[in-house]
């Protein structure tokens, strides 16, 4: 009976951790395998990937392709070919993304091939350009995996060991946007775990050191320095550290001339990540080809936040400013195209929103693609871009172009059918503190506009400290002064509603209610009158806490309303009791009292007399910084405490 009994116990708890684990399982998400084929040393991959959702109103979907051949060498074609040059085995990794699909990328299974067949001379499959690069297979997505390749070639006529450096993270975004899953290296190189370099130089014996923070020091030879790189490696560190938090570095050894390397980061994005989709994030690597040397190169990539991968996007770097400091600040923005039609576009027009409070005039194109010139005002048949304006709208239009289809035959990198106008400009002269919103419409030459997404900028609260006195009026309260100074706080130049909380110190003395007794006595001098009078005066330091909403009408009037508490701190009531006769006559004082006695007594108390109300309030003078005076009525829910209060403020 025991063991029956036992074996219902592990029939449940199995089924019950069957039904655990299936619950995690994402039946979901699509999968994309990987085929490949050989041709003597020719081995062509082909993707299997699964049918799409097509977004409904949007061009035509499709996937765009991103292969690691485990070799350090990778593609963005669809079914790119690859010819080895040592036989083994090689890990091959593969993502697709889905543009104008509904739902999230396929997920893939690396597949190893061997490799008997080689080409002692092939050629990679993508060279560089330029002697640093970073590339990506698509844009963050929040709970989404991205990898970033960063490529670098030796520049120089020797071979050289030096150090590579990429920083994420940056600090001013409270979460981390990327969590550092693996970093792949194929050339030998080894991470490094400190990154706090020194350099130093001794020109007379010719010979430079180097040192990490693990105090490895190692004796190196000089060589001459190219004076058109960066030199100052320590300001850069420090730039870099201020604006990032988060860095991988990497050593290499032993590159020859002219020799490119690839090395592979697959980053997931957190479900912090910035939830603003028109934001612009960036990525830092530094290149310094030679440990000889401070001399480096820097390069930034930076990239949309997106929920969806539409290539036809408007971002900012500036979601969110702190608006003490933008006067003479340039926000940046980023439109991205692409053209999704079976023929190439020579003309794409960009009607870009701009918000009244940046000034047009100043607006200066950073960046663009395709790479063209800047149009004079006389028309030219050559390739530009052209920039005009109307009372809302920056209009950029490229002229004279070839921008390939994604449907057109024979383009087999998407990439190359995409296109981005960058642009600064500054604020104007008078702008109040408001979230703007700015879009764009695309057209690709007669067709309809494409609409892009909006690009949001919006400002810190901040924070204004204000000081602040005035005199207390109690219209109830007899001899009454009540003089006040304190503190207040509230959200730096708010442009209409904000809040504001302060702490008055009040200093309030008053005379309480004077009570009078008056009784007739026998006495064996005859009848007399004895009048007893009792007064309270009080001298008091009082805290007031008002928290209120308040309102600028414009740049000079606000309006204010709110709840405020008092508590007297320190309260010292002093009563006085005089005791005065006078002699009767028919129960009234036939002359004037004579005073029998004088006496009073203290008593202190701390911490009493709460009491709460509700204010009102106008201010006139500078609204929202600067000085101004103010009238505020407060309304007491204790009898005899509602009073006037006027003030001068002044913000900063």
């Amino acid at each position: 009976m025991k063991n029956i009994t036992f074996l219902f116990i592990l029939i449940f708890i199995s089924q019950n951790a069957l039904s655990q684990d299936s619950q995690v399982v994402d039946t979901t998400r699509r999968v994309a395998k990987i085929t490949y084929s050989k041709d003597g040393s020719n081995v062509k991959f082909t993707p299997k990937t699964p049918p799409l959702t097509q977004i409904a109103g949007a061009p035509t979907a499709f996937y765009k392709h991103f292969w690691e051949l485990g070799d350090g060498d990778y593609s963005k074609e669809e079914t790119p070919t690859k010819q080895y040059k040592k036989e083994g085995e090689y890990e091959v990794k593969y993502w697709a993304t889905n543009v104008y699909d509904n739902g999230k990328p396929p997920t893939s299974r690396p597949k190893k091939i061997k490799v008997d067949n080689v080409n002692d001379s092939a050629e990679a499959s993508v060279s560089m350009v330029d002697d640093l690069s970073l590339v990506r297979n698509r844009e963050p997505m929040p709970n989404e995996e991205m990898v970033v390749v960063m490529s670098y070639k030796n520049y120089k006529d020797y071979a050289t060991s030096g150090t590579l450096h990429l920083y994420f993270n940056e600090q001013k975004y409270k979460a981390d946007n990327f969590e550092l899953a693996d970093t792949r290296l194929y050339n030998n190189e080894r991470q490094i775990e400190s990154e706090d370099l020194v350099f130093t130089h001794d020109v007379d014996d010719e010979r430079s050191f180097y040192a990490s923070s693990k105090s490895e020091i190692n004796l190196l030879r000089a060589r001459f320095k190219d004076s058109t790189e960066k030199e100052d490696l320590e300001l850069t560190l420090m730039e870099t550290k201020a604006t990032y938090k988060k860095s991988s570095t990497i050593a290499f050894e032993d590159m020859k001339p002219n020799e490119e390397r690839n090395i592979f980061y697959t980053f997931k994005t957190t479900p912090e990540m910035l939830k603003d989709t028109s934001a612009i994030i960036s990525v830092r690597s530094i290149y310094i080809p030679d440990n000889n040397y401070k001399t480096h190169k820097v390069k930034d990539m930076e990239m949309e936040i997106v929920t969806s991968h539409d290539p036809n996007k408007m971002s900012s770097n500036s979601t969110f400013l702190n608006y003490r400091l933008v006067r003479f600040k340039r926000p940046k923005f980023k439109i991205r195209f692409q053209n999704n039609g079976e023929g190439p576009a020579s003309t794409i027009r960009l009607e870009t929103d701009i918000p009244d409070m940046f000034d047009k005039s100043t607006i200066r194109v950073e960046d663009m693609y395709p790479k063209v010139k800047i149009c004079p005002k006389t028309e030219v048949n050559y390739s530009c871009l052209d920039t005009t304006y109307t009372d809302k709208q920056a209009i950029f239009t490229f002229k004279n172009i070839y921008l390939p289809g994604s449907e057109q035959k024979n383009v087999k990198d998407y990439d190359s059918t995409q296109g981005f106008v960058k642009y600064s400009l500054k604020f104007g002269k008078d702008f109040h503190k408001q979230k703007t919103k700015s879009k764009t419409a695309i057209i690709f030459d007669k067709n309809e506009p494409i609409i892009t997404n909006y690009s949001t900028t919006r400002f810190l609260p901040g924070i204004s400290i204000g000081a602040k006195s005035g005199y207390n009026s109690f219209s109830n309260l007899e001899d009454s002064k009540s003089y006040f100074v304190g503190a207040t706080i509230s959200p730096y130049k708010s442009y209409k509603w904000y809040w504001q909380v302060e702490l008055l110190n009040s200093f309030h003395n008053f005379t309480g209610n004077t009570n009078i007794q008056v009784r007739e006595e026998d006495t064996a001098a005859g009848l007399i009158l004895e009048r007893t009078t009792t007064t309270t005066a009080f001298e008091n330091i009082d805290w007031e806490l008002p928290v209120l909403a308040r309102y600028n009408i414009n740049n000079y009037i606000g309006l204010g309303a709110g709840l405020q508490g008092m508590i007297s701190l320190n309260e010292k009531s002093t009563e006085s009791v005089t005791i005065e006769q006078a002699e009767s006559i028919n129960s009234t004082a036939s002359g004037p009292y004579s005073t029998i006695s004088n006496t009073s007594s203290n008593t202190k108390k701390t911490f009493t007399n709460f009491r709460t109300g509700f204010l009102i309030e106008a201010t006139a003078g500078f609204a929202r910084i600067g000085p101004s005076v103010g009238a505020r009525y407060v309304l007491n829910f204790k009898e005899n405490y509602n009073y006037m209060q006027f003030y001068a403020i002044w913000k900063f």
